[in-house]
């Protein structure tokens, strides 16, 4: 059975720091992705970053770019977010998810970018970002 677990979500003030992780277990092999998507009050939830686990490519959201930055560490199983220079807007509850890139006998390179594209997913994480 697949589990992902996000962690890290806090208070911070504008201009601030947090490191998301999140870390799966029930994988058989590192060939899967890891989507970050979040969610802000009264909003649909929409993609940040996502990462391919085997061949480590990766995707941002336009808006994101140059503030978060996504990476792994395949010996913990863990994917983390770093995300710099916050701002109010970033607040929500963030969440990952993962999805297996190798099916029926057929690689997929990259990661997902779409919600629906994504069959597992972990509770979220909260991130307050005061003003």
């Amino acid at each position: 059975e697949v589990q992902l677990q996000a962690s890290g979500g806090g208070l911070v003030q504008a201009g601030g720091s947090l490191r998301l992780s999140c870390t799966a277990s029930g994988f058989l092999y590192d060939d899967y992705a890891i989507g970050w998507f979040r969610q802000a009050p009264g909003e649909w939830r929409e993609g940040v970053s996502c990462i391919n686990i085997f061949d480590g490519s990766t995707y941002y959201r336009d808006s994101l770019k140059g503030r978060f930055t996504i990476s792994r560490d395949n010996a913990k199983n863990t994917v983390y977010l770093q995300m710099n220079s916050l701002k109010p807007e970033d607040t929500g509850i963030y969440y990952c998810a993962g999805q297996v890139r190798y099916t029926s006998g057929t690689y997929y390179p990259g990661c997902p970018k779409e919600i629906d594209d994504y069959g597992y997913w972990g509770r979220g994480t909260q991130v307050t970002v005061s003003s």
